[in-house]
């Protein structure tokens, strides 16, 4: 199944499990992206009906629940909806592994254009006048976010199109532009990087997506570069990434019954009067710094000095991106 119809079809059962009533074809044409025509074209609205057709019939091998009915005795037009008490499942337990896969699939979802497209298609059913349950696709709306870079890469590394981005290492102090041929973005050990052709190196190259300072920019046309077939990124991070060596040691100073995570990772903890003290091994001082960044005023990073200036680097930088522009008066 292509990715356009795979969106297309993810987005018809958001925009039909979000109202409890039946929507006619028009009205979802006209709400789910993907089903755009002209209705008083013949041919172009023939080529809806078959789409539309042919996706109702993959939903319902897929085992989803679409019901067909009409509003009231006085709609001539059958439409559509999907039963919310029979498409809810039940309560699944997963593995560690499976829950990550699930994370990833999320984060993937959350920065593939489908939110987007979900929240505007529920957006015109509200300007429609049809009452929209707010509730009703929570179970199908991740709300994972990964790092910025990560739409702009997966989106030029699928139009074969050359970045520009600054990129910052943990020795330097200042970013430089990288030129790279995305190839694609994977994840490995929990982040996420890019894997290309270095133009300025001449070779292959990955990055941390979370060393990416600023906007990532698309330069040149569409189709520029064809990436190696047999190209392994995975094994490529793998290699460069090399293994952990877990040599640092970290003072994390927290509030008192706060901070699991961080507790499950200290190899000592001794109370005291401003918090527990912990001691933590760790090898990848950003990785620590984000843990201890997402526990806000609950956790202290005392020391090494590395480890404090990587915390307060990535406060910064979570500032700046969800800063509120201020409202001119």
């Amino acid at each position: 199944m292509s990715r356009t119809r795979t969106e297309r079809l993810v987005n018809l059962v958001i925009c039909l499990l979000s109202t409890r009533r039946f929507l006619t074809a028009a009205q979802i044409a006209l709400t789910v992206p993907g089903y755009e025509h002209d209705p008083s074209d013949p041919r172009d609205h023939e080529a809806f009906q078959r789409k539309f057709e042919r996706d109702k019939a993959e939903l319902r091998e897929l085992g989803v629940p679409l019901e067909t009915g009409t509003a009231s005795i006085f709609d001539q037009e059958p439409g559509y909806r999907i039963a919310q008490r029979e498409y809810a499942l039940p309560d699944i337990l997963l593995e560690p592994d499976e829950a990550a896969a699930v994370g990833i699939a999320a984060r993937l979802w959350q920065h593939a254009g489908l939110a987007a497209a979900a929240s505007s298609g529920l957006a015109k059913l509200r300007a429609a006048g049809v009452e929209v349950d707010p509730q009703a696709t929570l179970g199908v709306e991740p709300v994972v976010t990964v790092d910025p870079a990560f739409g702009p890469l997966t989106s030029a590394a699928r139009d074969r199109r050359a970045v520009t981005f600054k990129y910052r290492v943990p020795e330097v102090d200042e970013p430089s532009v990288r030129r790279l041929e995305p190839w694609g973005v994977v994840c490995w050990r929990g982040r996420w990087y890019v894997v290309g052709h270095d133009r300025d190196r001449d070779a292959a190259r990955c990055f941390r997506l979370s060393r990416i300072v600023g906007d990532v920019k698309a330069t040149g046309r569409p189709g520029a570069f064809t990436p190696p077939e047999d190209a392994d990124l995975i094994k490529h991070v793998a290699v460069s990434s090399g293994p952990i060596a877990r040599t640092g040691r970290a003072t994390v100073t927290v509030r008192p019954g706060r901070a699991a995570g961080l507790r499950r990772l200290a190899s000592e903890i001794v109370p005291g009067a401003e918090g527990d003290r912990l001691t933590i091994s760790y090898g990848d001082p950003e990785w620590l710094a984000a843990r201890i960044a997402g526990y806000g005023p609950d956790a202290r990073a005392d020391g090494p000095p590395e480890l404090r200036d990587a915390v307060i680097q990535h406060l910064k930088e979570l500032v700046t991106r969800y800063e509120v522009p201020a409202v001119a008066r």
